[in-house]
Formats: C-alpha cells, structure tokens, sequence
C-alpha cells in the first residue's frame, strides 16, 4: 500500500498554525485527542520553533540524522516520535528551559501510545490508519458519499455486505466489520462529533445482500438522523448534476484551533490529506453548495422512507 501524500504549502509549511510563543501542547490538550491529533500538535510547534530559529529543514535532518523529507513528515505528524530526536531538535531550535523541554518529551510519548484501533493494524494500510486517528479527534466530520451509506452509519449486516465485496477471508471480513461497529461509537459518546452527511439516492437504491437487509438499513438511517448530533441530507437522482460532481469526500475538523480543517479523499490503494487553505476552502464551499441544492434535513425521513417502500 502507499503512504499517506504529504500536502504542504509550497515552503513546506503546515498551514493552520499557531502563535509562536504558544506552549506545546496548549493547543492539544483535549480529553478526546488521540495520539494522530497529538503528532499533529507536537509536529506543527516544532515547526514553529523551528521557524522562529531560523533553521531550515536540511539542518533538522541533519541534528537527528535524517533526510528533510523525514522533517516534513515529523513536522506534519506522519510519523511518530524518538524523544531523543525531540529532545536534539529543542537543543539545535534553542529552546533550554527544563520544565518547556519536559513538556515537549511528555508530548512526544503521550503521541506514540497507540490508539484502540492499533490492534486491527495487520488490516490497515498506513493512509486509512491516519484517517481513523483523525476521525477518532473529529469534532465535525461533513461528507458526502455516493456509492455506499457513510462507514459511520452503516448496520453490521450492510457493513459486513459491504466488506465482502473486497474481502473473502470470514474471518478478516468479521474484524473489519468489527472495526467498522467500534468506529461508530464516537457518534454516540461523551463529547461526540456533529456528523453532517450528504448521500446520494443512488447509494439508497443500491441494494447489497437482498431487499431486507437494505430495508434494515434504511431503517437504521432514519433512526440515526433523530441523533442530535446527526444531520442526513438526501441528494435525490432528479436534480440532475450537482456542485460534488467531482465524487465522495470527507471534511474533518478539530476542537483544538490551531489544527487545520482536513479534506480527505480515499482512492482504491491510498487516500490523500489535504489542509491547504486554499483546498479546504473549496471543498468547504462544494459542501455548502451541495447543502443548499438538495432537499432539507427535515425531508430526510420522508425521502428515505419513500425509498425503502420501493425495494
């Protein structure tokens, strides 16, 4: 599998930071950050610091003896931490005082713990264990989705059809299924995510494992878009040609301000990052033209009730 694509300004900046004076981790200090959103964190205040000294990426490298791409992708927190590095990359960015350090080295082994979904590692590629991360901290996911109900609202039934669709190993098919379910939890958590999806009627009509089963899961829709922190829009076949003409597509936002917002677009063999503001703003303006072409929150029920009475 290939590795996540690094997107960054084109002087290898990640864009969204923060002040920089600010505390590492003062911006990552939330209950429900996990250890991708904390990389994330520690990598944008090393850049930062980094910055502030006036040291380029190839001196970086050099400290730790590494390459500056290793920098860019430490710096973007694609890639875990040594503390070693983290403590000579504080001595060469000039930063000395004891407590700050110890605070930057905490942060650094709070990053590397894994997350709960490690255990199913030996079925991720790398690109969709970062995403999971990142869903995981989410504090608004918007998406919309045209082949298939979002992962996030899917049943186990339609899920597990959905997996075999790729997958023929039971067993496999089992734990991927049961990664899905786990997935799901964070909808319905202390401190759970808004999730604002749009899908397109074809991915209602597409029947997977016979009519019942997409009745149930038509079914389980409706009861999903009662959820407080849930809105479901329908992106009905009439209407013809619409502003996500381009294809599916997820939004991820944080709690913590100075992580930038997150478009994530999942190909058959990799995915890829985008947080350039430029990127993010146009698939935010995507998003809200789509909102307002297609029918209403409040007609959600009805539509999808209107489908499942068809199947």
């Amino acid at each position: 599998m290939s590795a996540v694509p690094d997107h960054v300004e084109p002087d290898g900046r990640v864009p969204g930071g923060g002040p920089e004076d600010g505390q590492p981790g003062s911006i990552i200090r939330g209950a429900a950050s996990g250890p991708t959103v904390l990389r994330m964190g520690l990598g944008g205040e090393l850049r930062r610091r980094r910055e502030a000294a006036g040291v380029t990426r190839e001196r970086a490298g050099e400290a730790i003896r590494a390459s500056p791409a290793k920098i860019s992708r430490l710096e973007l927190g694609r890639v875990g931490f040594k503390e070693r590095d983290v403590a000579d990359l504080l001595t060469l960015y000039g930063v000395g005082e004891q407590d700050e350090r110890a605070e930057f080295l905490a942060l650094a082994r709070r990053a590397n713990a894994p997350g709960w979904w490690h255990r199913y590692a030996d079925l991720l590629p790398t690109w969709f264990e970062t995403y999971i991360g990142l869903e995981q901290a989410a504090s608004l996911i918007r998406t919309y989705e045209l082949q298939f109900v979002p992962g996030l609202l899917q049943t186990h039934e339609y899920a597990r059809a959905v997996t075999r669709l790729g997958h023929t190993d039971p067993t496999e098919v089992e734990r991927r299924v049961e990664l899905r379910m786990r997935r799901q939890e964070i909808l319905t958590a202390a401190n759970a995510p808004t999730l604002w999806a749009v899908i397109d009627e074809a991915a209602l009509r597409r029947t997977l494992g016979g009519p019942e089963l997409s009745r149930a899961q038509l079914t389980h829709l409706i009861e999903m878009n009662e959820l407080p922190n849930v809105s479901l829009q329908i992106a009905p076949l009439r209407s013809g040609g619409h502003a996500a003409a381009g294809g599916p597509f997820a939004i991820l936002r944080f709690a913590e301000p100075d992580l930038p917002d997150i478009v994530y677009l999942e190909q058959l063999t990799s995915a890829l990052y985008l947080d350039k503001r430029t990127d993010v703003d146009h698939y935010a303006a995507v998003m809200d033209r789509l909102g307002a072409q297609v029918d209403p929150p409040d007609r959600t029920a009805d539509i999808i009730a209107q489908v499942r009475a068809e199947l």
